[in-house]
C-alpha cells in the first residue's frame, strides 16, 4: 500500500511565513538592543550613529562583494528615496528620540513611537484603496498591547511633538523602502541607507560641535566600543536586512504588527539581564500585543459552500 505524499505548503503561505519570521527576529534584535544602548548614555549621540552606520555600511558592502552581486546603480529618484529614507529613518529617528526622551518620560516616547503598527497598517489601506479590516482591527489591539507594556509617563508638549516625529520616522522607515526592495534587494537598500546616513550625521555632528560646544566624537572605552560593534553589526547589518528581506514579502501593513514585538523583547531583555522585575502591566501587555497578533497574522477559515453544510445549519 503506497502512503500519499503530504500536500506541499503554497509557495504564498511559505514565503509569508519567512517574512514573518524575519520581521520578528529583527525586532526582537532591536528590541534587546536597548539595554546595549544604555552602555552609551555618555557617549556623543551623533557621533556614535554615525560610527555605527559607517560600521554597519563597510559589512554590508563586504557581504555584497562576497556574494558577488552585481553594483546595482540607483537612478536619481532610487537614490533621493534613499536619501529621504536615511535622513528620517536612521537619522531623524534617531535623533529624535534621544530629544524627545530628554523632554518627556522614556515610556512616554515609547507609547507614542509605539503607534506604528496603526499607521503602518493605515497608510496600507491607504495605499491600496482599501481597508482590510481585520489588519486595522490587530494594529489597534497591538498598539494598545504596546502603549501597556510602555506604560506612559509624564512629558511637556515639546517632548510629545518630537516623539511624534520619531513615530513618522519609523514609519517612513519602512514606507519609504518598499518601492526600493523590488529593484535594489534588501541587502543593497540596507546598505545604501547606511552610507547615505554617514554624512548626514557628520553634518549635523559638526554643527552641533560648532554651534552648541558638543563634542562629535569621543575614545570610546572597552564597554562603549563592545556596545557600538554589537549595535553596527547585529543590530544595524543583520536587523536591517531580516527587516527588508521580510518587509519585501509580506509588506509594511502585516510588517507592522510585527513591530509591536519591539518593546515586548526590550521589556524581556532587561527581565532576563536584572534592569527591571517583571510586573503584572507589562504581563498583560505582552499578552494584549500576542492577541493582536494572533489576529491579524492567522488566516481566518473559509466558510464552507451552502450545500456541504449540515441541515439544521443551512
Amino acid at each position: 500500500m503506497t502512503t500519499a505524499p503530504a500536500p506541499s505548503l503554497p509557495t504564498g503561505t511559505l514565503a509569508t511565513r519567512t517574512g514573518d519570521l524575519r520581521c520578528a527576529a529583527a525586532m526582537a534584535i532591536v528590541g534587546a538592543s536597548f539595554v546595549a544602548s544604555a552602555a552609551l548614555a555618555g557617549f556623543p549621540v551623533l557621533g556614535g550613529q554615525a560610527v555605527r552606520y559607517a560600521v554597519a555600511a563597510l559589512v554590508l558592502l563586504a557581504v555584497l562583494a562576497v556574494r558577488r552581486a552585481p553594483w546595482v546603480v540607483p537612478s536619481p529618484r532610487a537614490l533621493l528615496r534613499l536619501a529621504a529614507l536615511a535622513a528620517t529613518g536612521l537619522v531623524g529617528f534617531s535623533v529624535l528620540v534621544v530629544e524627545s526622551a530628554a523632554r518627556a518620560d522614556p515610556s512616554l516616547v515609547g507609547a507614542v513611537v509605539g503607534a506604528s503598527p496603526v499607521v503602518l497598517a493605515a497608510s496600507a489601506a491607504l495605499r491600496a484603496r482599501r481597508v482590510a479590516a481585520r489588519t486595522l482591527a490587530a494594529a489597534v489591539v497591538v498598539t494598545a498591547g504596546v502603549v501597556v507594556v510602555e506604560g506612559g509617563g509624564p512629558g511637556d508638549a515639546l517632548g510629545v511633538v518630537l516623539a511624534l516625529g520619531a513615530l513618522a520616522c519609523e514609519v517612513c522607515f519602512s514606507l519609504l523602502a518598499v518601492p526600493l526592495l523590488p529593484t535594489l534587494g534588501a541587502l543593497r537598500v540596507s546598505a545604501y541607507a547606511c552610507v547615505l546616513a554617514v554624512p548626514q550625521l557628520a553634518v549635523l555632528g559638526l554643527a552641533a560641535q560648532h554651534l552648541a560646544g558638543r563634542p562629535f566624537l569621543a575614545v570610546p572605552d572597552a564597554g562603549e566600543l563592545a556596545a557600538l560593534g554589537f549595535l553596527a553589526v547585529i543590530v544595524t547589518a543583520v536587523a536591517f536586512l531580516l527587516w527588508y528581506s521580510g518587509l519585501a514579502e509580506i509588506g509594511p501593513a502585516r510588517a507592522g504588527l510585527l513591530a509591536g514585538l519591539l518593546p515586548v523583547a526590550a521589556l524581556a531583555a532587561s527581565v532576563v539581564l536584572g534592569f527591571e522585575e517583571p510586573g503584572v502591566r507589562p504581563l498583560v501587555g505582552t499578552l494584549v500585543v500576542a492577541a493582536g497578533l494572533v489576529l491579524g497574522l492567522t488566516t481566518p477559515r473559509a466558510r464552507r459552500p451552502a450545500a456541504h453544510r449540515l441541515p439544521w445549519r443551512a
